[in-house]
């Protein structure tokens, strides 16, 4: 359950509403994670139900009440023994290899033009990881933080690395895609 045990996590920093959660996980993780506010509101009941997380209403004026959600001990005891337990590496699911997979129908033209898109799209993204703070200088993490900055900084260099791969290897393709024979043969 990777949701519920990312949301067990951000909670373990502080207390969040599940528009928080939200709110945090794509300025965080969302270079590697994505998911969508109404699944973590249904994460939230499930770890509720499980006792791993408590809700406090905090009633508002002219606004519907807060519901902040904060980890329990058994949340943390949970969240230590899915941190410290190894997963299978993930299938790899890309929508795009599927278009490249059946594309022999296609023209080299077309397929081409599919890769540059992506290349064009992966330029972009790398820009981001190239701008993010502590990108290519010495991190400068809040007091007392320096440890959790460090393995933050490691995601997000895996996340410029996995882009950077994708550029080289589409850049190898586009030649490769271009040399192809035509269809039909």
């Amino acid at each position: 359950m990777p949701l519920a045990h990312a949301i067990l996590a951000s909670l373990d920093l502080q207390p969040m509403t599940g528009y928080d959660l939200k709110k945090f996980f794509d300025q965080s993780v969302g270079h590697f994670w994505t998911t969508t506010q109404s699944h973590i509101y249904k994460a939230l009941n499930d770890l509720e139900s499980h006792g791993w997380v408590q809700k406090h209403v905090i009633p508002q004026e002219d606004k519907p009440n807060r519901k902040e959600y904060s980890i329990t001990e058994a949340g943390r005891v949970e969240l230590r023994r899915w941190l410290t337990t190894p997963l299978p590496p993930s299938p790899v699911r890309e929508a795009w290899l599927i278009q490249v997979f059946f594309s022999h129908n296609s023209s080299n033209e077309e397929i081409t033009a599919l890769l540059e898109a992506r290349l064009r799209d992966i330029r972009q993204v790398l820009e981001v990881f190239h701008s993010r703070p502590g990108a290519g200088a010495p991190p400068q993490p809040p007091p007392g933080m320096e440890r959790a900055w460090t393995l933050w900084q490691i995601t997000g260099d895996y996340g410029a690395a996995y882009y950077e791969f994708e550029l080289r290897w589409h850049l190898e393709m586009l030649e490769r895609v271009k040399n192809l024979p035509p269809p039909g043969k």
